[in-house]
C-alpha cells in the first residue's frame, strides 16, 4: 500500500510523467531484494510505460541486416553465436555487410530464435 501512496500508477500522458514513472522503477529496482508485491508494482508501472512508448515512441522499422545487427547488439551476440542458424562466420558476416541476403529458410529460424513474426521483421 506505500508504494501506491506514494506513487499511484497513473496513464502517462506527457514526457515528464513517463520520466517520473521510470525514475520510480529504478528506483525500486535499486533497492536489491524485491517482494511480490514490489514485482506486481513494477508490472503495472512496467506496463503504463510500454503503452505511452508503444504511441508516443514508435520503433524504427528495421529490416534485413539492420534487424539482425540490432538484435544481435540487444542480445550481446557475436556472428559465431548465429552459425548454428546461418551456417559459417563468413556468411554471416556477408549478411552483416550487405553482401547477400537472408534466405527464406534464414528468415523463418532467425525470426524462431528471436521470436518474433518472420512476415514483419526480415523480410
Amino acid at each position: 500500500m506505500q508504494l501506491l501512496n506514494e506513487f499511484p500508477p497513473r496513464s502517462i500522458a506527457n514526457d515528464a510523467k513517463l520520466t517520473a514513472t521510470q525514475a520510480r522503477i529504478h528506483l525500486i529496482i535499486d533497492r536489491g531484494k524485491l517482494t511480490q508485491d514490489d514485482r506486481d508494482y513494477l508490472k503495472v508501472l512496467g506496463m503504463l510505460v510500454y503503452d505511452y512508448e508503444e504511441h508516443h515512441e514508435p520503433m524504427p522499422k528495421l529490416k534485413g541486416a539492420e534487424l539482425l545487427k540490432a538484435l544481435m547488439e540487444e542480445s550481446n551476440l557475436q556472428p559465431n553465436d548465429l552459425v548454428s542458424i546461418l551456417g559459417n562466420e563468413s556468411a554471416i558476416l556477408e549478411i552483416l555487410d550487405y553482401k547477400s541476403q537472408l534466405t527464406e529458410e534464414q528468415i523463418q529460424e532467425l525470426a524462431s530464435f528471436f521470436h518474433l513474426s518472420p512476415a514483419a521483421s526480415f523480410a
